[in-house]
């Protein structure tokens, strides 16, 4: 038994070591992407490179936030961000308690069809998409690229396992007490599946941040732009300055690097807690 337990130890530590090696990996590309935003672009390209600025460089900061709407894009992507996330969820818990939870012809059907919708890559039927946003003359406006994205048949999924492993005599006795089905799933099942909510807003979170290809079509003015888009046009510009480039790119990951540091229990929880019900 002592021998087991020492085996034991012995393989905890080369596990330890092994995911430190690994995080400290994983984590060198953020640290050069920091590091090299304080440099001049020489410093940049210099062979062989300094691990930290010979003199810490304010510049590429200072010309990101004054020679472009810098502040703008940051708050145009929260905006976009926040509210696709937050309402998506809200459509998402919806739909996936009334096909948990509700009888109704077709259910199963229908259910079975969102489901189905998760495997259409979105590019397939962006065409369209555009075509009924040009003509809502939505371009360039921030519900074009909020309302796209709200109904996801991925949220649905994900908060279904959530709701159906409510037990049902929750509802039943609820009803027996005289309440109304908005006031059972907002009072009472709402707070059973929060972990699965919470889950759920970060991912779509972070995905509305770092969407590109639909906030590309839709943002004409330089001062809609999102961060996302704000940084790309900055590469695309003929500009010789990779400094700023890299500046861009920091203030754009650093956002989503805070947000998961500040949330990551509860996207930890929730993950798990969905991956165990039945």
């Amino acid at each position: 038994m002592l021998n087991k337990l020492k085996q034991m130890e012995k393989f905890d530590l080369i596990t330890n070591i092994v995911v430190f090696v690994l995080a400290l990996l994983f984590l060198l590309p953020l640290f050069w992407l920091l590091t090299n935003t304080f440099k001049t672009s020489t410093e940049i390209y210099q062979m062989p490179p300094n691990v930290l600025p010979n003199k810490w460089f304010l510049g590429n900061l200072n010309e990101l936030f004054q020679g472009q709407p810098a502040m703008q894009w940051i708050t145009n992507s929260f905006v976009v961000a926040f509210f696709t996330a937050l309402l998506s969820v809200i459509i998402s818990a919806l739909a996936a308690y009334g096909f948990a939870k509700l009888q109704f012809k077709g259910r199963t059907v229908l259910f079975l069809v969102v489901i189905a919708s998760i495997m259409i890559p979105k590019e397939t039927f962006i065409v369209p998409l555009f075509d009924v946003v040009v003509k809502m003359n939505w371009i360039d406006t921030y519900q074009s690229m909020i309302v796209p994205n709200l109904a996801t048949g991925f949220g649905t999924f994900m908060l279904y396992s959530y709701f159906k492993s409510i037990p049902e005599s929750i509802r039943e006795s609820a009803k027996i007490d005289g309440a109304h089905e908005w006031t059972i799933f907002y009072k009472l099942c709402i707070p059973i599946v929060k972990p699965g909510l919470g889950a759920l807003f970060i991912l779509n979170f972070v995905t509305a941040w770092n969407d590109y290809l639909w906030q590309l079509l839709m943002a004409r003015s330089k001062e809609m732009k999102t961060l996302t888009i704000g940084v790309a046009s900055l590469q695309q510009d003929v500009n010789p300055n990779i400094g700023l480039r890299v500046a861009g790119a920091a203030i754009a990951a650093l956002p989503m690097i805070i947000i998961f540091f500040m949330f990551q229990r509860f996207f930890i929880k929730g993950a798990t807690d969905g991956s165990v019900k039945e």
